[in-house]
């Protein structure tokens, strides 16, 4: 987490060569005008932008952040207008809360939130059945492709808490979608994951 931290200031600019990722992420959740979507483990929300340019007006985002540092960055986003769109919630997401029942949810880089059962069964819990899920992160590629491996071992270490389950960082959320489809990227080294919420395990 005190890594975390320290790279609020610069977080942006670190993911910028993942932009393109996370705009096709966005594309895959399908969000109609005035929906609610969950951007689990903004950061600094560098997804809200692209999310509410498909929500439209009416529409509304809940980011969840745990790194006070990182939330604060966030809530600067955007402008007051905006703002009336926005519900940031700053909690571990295994005990975060908030009203109402989501139409979707990102996991946008959040390699130790999809690691976690409690925390993904308090995400699932508060969306509609019939939710769209989308997440995406670093995986190991193939053996063979240790260039790609060199990559995904410099980048974990540097922003995940554990190596554990970089083989299916998706694992623990496959189970409990419907419809669950990974699809590797970046010769195999990043996934994107898709799925449905079927408003009960599957």
């Amino acid at each position: 987490m005190e890594q975390y931290k320290a790279r609020a200031d610069r977080y942006d600019s670190e993911l910028e060569p993942f932009e393109p990722l996370r705009r096709e992420a966005i594309q895959h959740l399908a969000l109609r005008p005035g929906e609610t979507v969950l951007d689990v483990g903004c950061g600094t929300g560098l997804s809200f932008g692209p999310l509410l340019d498909q929500l439209g007006p009416r529409g509304h985002i809940v980011g969840i952040e745990q790194c006070p540092e990182m939330m604060a960055q966030a809530r600067l986003r955007f402008s007051d207008l905006r703002a009336q769109q926005l519900r940031l919630v700053q909690a571990p997401v295994e005990e975060a809360q908030w009203p109402g029942l989501a139409h979707a949810a990102l996991f946008h880089f959040t390699h130790d939130i999809l690691r976690s059962p409690r925390a993904l069964d308090n995400v699932l819990a508060h969306l509609a059945p019939g939710a769209r899920v989308v997440a995406t992160g670093l995986q190991w590629a193939a053996p063979w492709v240790w260039p790609v491996n060199l990559f995904v071992l410099g980048a974990a270490l540097y922003s995940v808490s554990s190596l554990d389950g970089l083989a299916q960082p998706w694992s623990e959320l496959a189970p409990r979608l419907e419809g669950f489809e990974v699809h590797p990227t970046w010769m195999g080294g990043i996934f994107m994951a898709t799925g449905v919420w079927p408003g009960r395990a599957p």
